[in-house]
């Protein structure tokens, strides 16, 4: 058992989606490595899952990402600014 507990960091009133417990808390329970947030309502906290597919599958399909007529074959995409 530790002596000292490291805090996490959060108020209460701001909500957190756990990664690793997959279910809301409320003013973060786990580190922050473990969890998406702060949301302003459980609601929103319980939606962060599909808030990230959703924003995944956006970057995912972005025309400016995957614009084939910047690089050559085999080449990957890149974000300007990042080189490439």
């Amino acid at each position: 058992m530790a002596l000292f507990k490291k805090r996490t960091v959060g108020k209460p009133g701001e909500w957190y989606y756990c990664l690793r417990h997959q279910k809301v808390e409320e003013g973060p329970e786990c580190p922050a490595k473990d969890r998406f947030g702060p949301y302003a309502t459980p609601q929103e906290a319980g939606e962060a899952m599909a808030t990230a597919r959703e924003r995944n599958l956006e970057w995912e399909t972005d025309p400016r990402w995957h614009d084939a007529s910047k690089r050559g074959p085999g080449e990957q995409g890149t974000r300007e600014g990042q080189g490439g």
